[in-house]
């Protein structure tokens, strides 16, 4: 049975507490976006974050859990490919009120995600199991994953310019 510090418990109730907001804005947004595609995306995120609470909740209670790597990243990929490649033949040059409010609701998620992510990165470094070390590195990666979706599927819509 894992032996959590009190620094690694009380990193974890933090990292418990953010990815409880993520599957409830995850899901509210989902609910309200008018675009099915970023439904979908939206959908799909809430899913994988209540994996990742379960993966938290899991650790919290002294278990390592043993990642299989790939597996939910792979279908995240994939589904993010779909995103952009379906969205590519669509280049609005205004946006409508509905793609406004969906334009606020990917800023609102990827700016959660970027601070997320970046929580994620300094728990790492304080954890003296590489078991955990390692799951929550994997749980990290789909973070950022989720990030690069949302920064796709706003990119693709012209809601978000890189040029």
């Amino acid at each position: 049975m894992l032996q959590l510090t009190q620094k690694e418990k009380q990193l974890l109730q933090d990292q418990k507490t953010h990815e409880e907001v993520c599957i409830q804005k995850y899901q509210n947004n989902a609910q309200q976006a008018s675009d099915p595609r970023l439904k979908q995306l939206f959908q799909s995120y809430s899913q994988q974050e209540q994996q990742h609470l379960n993966t938290i909740n899991s650790i919290l209670s002294g278990q390592v859990p043993s990642m299989s790597q790939g597996q939910q990243s792979q279908q995240s990929q994939q589904f993010q490919t779909n995103v952009q490649s379906t969205s590519q033949t669509q280049s609005p040059t205004g946006l409508s009120a509905a793609g406004q409010a969906d334009a606020m609701f990917c800023n609102d998620m990827l700016m959660t995600e970027k601070y997320v992510s970046g929580a994620y990165n300094t728990a790492i470094f304080e954890f003296t199991d590489s078991g955990v070390r390692q799951a929550l590195n994997h749980i990290q990666k789909e973070e950022q994953q989720h990030g690069e979706g949302i920064f796709n599927y706003m990119n693709s819509q012209g809601m978000y310019n890189v040029k």
